[in-house]
């Protein structure tokens, strides 16, 4: 698999890419994200940015996020790292 890839209306992002940004090693992704310790959104782009999508995970004290296009094409990322305190779970959700 390339590094982001859109089939069958998911998307599937190489787990590296997400280890690296959430400082994660890459063998417990799986298993943090199968505890709830990292947790996902995905947003569709409209209007001006109809065809792009925002992929943003959380961990206890990392958001990585990434803006991709239907292409597959990682357009932007950053990494937020709160420090020592872990996130409340609020922050956790887009609904706000």
């Amino acid at each position: 698999m390339e590094s982001l890839e859109f089939e069958d209306g998911a998307i599937q992002i190489d787990a590296a890419i997400v280890a690296k940004g959430l400082g994660v090693p890459p063998t417990l992704l799986l298993e943090r994200l199968r505890e709830g310790k990292i947790t996902s959104a995905c947003e569709r782009g409209i209007d001006a940015d109809y065809g792009r999508y925002r992929l943003t995970f959380f961990s206890e004290s990392r958001r990585f996020r990434l803006v991709v296009a239907e292409s597959g094409a990682i357009i932007q990322r950053s990494t937020i790292d709160f420090g020592d305190p872990p996130l409340p779970n609020s922050t956790h959700r887009l609904d706000r």
